[in-house]
């Protein structure tokens, strides 16, 4: 068995009945937290469900506890895993492997709703982002953490956040990493709707959309995609850029050590610049 295929057996399930596919993050333990494999499954599990004949709608969900917690540090840094490792991009593919187990959701033909309980930070709220439809529970809580560890959102969020939230929400989520509760996601546009039982609810309404036309539901998600946000051919290869640029920075480590410590950060400021005109 190869990578990939042993990856999508150990870290995510798939099953399809009567035309929706159901995805499963399966690492509960760690509240489906990303390490490398975990990256690996939702890759291939974003190929097999593209591949598999007669999927018209999508349920993603976490096991456990958590839809999920985000990136798993102690994984790579156990692993000795290099971070270049997720900046791996297919030939013609504008999505990295990092930004293509999120963004890959959205670029699918079919529907996917994403059923989301407990912690859904980082990695895991671009993830659930990239979903057409999030139905949260009660008990939900979301994150763009990024920040705390003096990074940049650079898993999708610059295809998914603009359709959601108006710009000052967007910047106030990135430059915070607050955690927002299921009742503000939902007034603020990160959730679609709440729900005490959140993956009965999704499954009903993959239900509902299955039952339809297969050519009327995947030619409606073309014409909205097309509609909203900003061409991933253009914002995606700037999510990685900019990353990048942060990455093993003095203020990125110093970011990284304060969060780890619990403590206040001492950052360098950067030189001033000129007000950008024209």
């Amino acid at each position: 068995m190869n990578e990939t295929a042993e990856a999508v057996s150990e870290r995510v399930r798939i099953s399809v009945v009567d035309h929706v596919a159901e995805v499963a993050l399966s690492r509960p333990d760690k509240h489906n937290g990303l390490d490398y494999a975990m990256f690996m499954a939702l890759s291939a599990a974003i190929d097999e469900v593209a591949a598999t004949p007669a999927v018209r709608a999508v349920v993603l969900y976490g096991e456990g506890p958590s839809f999920c917690a985000g990136l798993d540090f102690a994984a790579f840094i156990s692993e000795q895993r290099p971070v270049d490792a997720l900046f791996v991009r297919r030939d013609g593919e504008d999505a990295n492997l990092a930004q293509r187990v999120a963004y890959g959701w959205q670029a699918l033909p079919m529907p996917v709703i994403a059923a989301l309980q407990g912690n859904c930070i980082g990695g895991g709220a671009q993830i659930a982002l990239g979903a057409d439809i999030r139905i949260g529970s009660l008990d939900t809580r979301i994150s763009i953490r990024e920040v705390a560890y003096g990074l940049i959102p650079d898993m999708g969020a610059t295809a998914s956040l603009p359709r959601l939230v108006t710009a000052d929400v967007a910047k106030e989520l990135v430059w915070t990493g607050r955690f927002v509760s299921a009742e503000e996601a939902l007034r603020i546009g990160l959730l679609t709707k709440v729900e005490e039982e959140p993956l009965e609810a999704a499954r009903e309404l993959a239900k509902t959309i299955a039952s339809h036309s297969p050519d009327a539901i995947r030619h409606g998600k073309q014409l909205i995609e097309a509609c909203y946000g900003p061409d991933p051919a253009v914002s995606l290869p700037l999510e990685e850029r900019l990353q990048r640029e942060l990455m093993q920075a003095p203020n990125q480590i110093a970011a990284v050590t304060a969060t780890m410590i619990r403590q206040p950060a001492e950052f360098i400021d950067p030189p001033p610049t000129g007000v950008a005109s024209g």
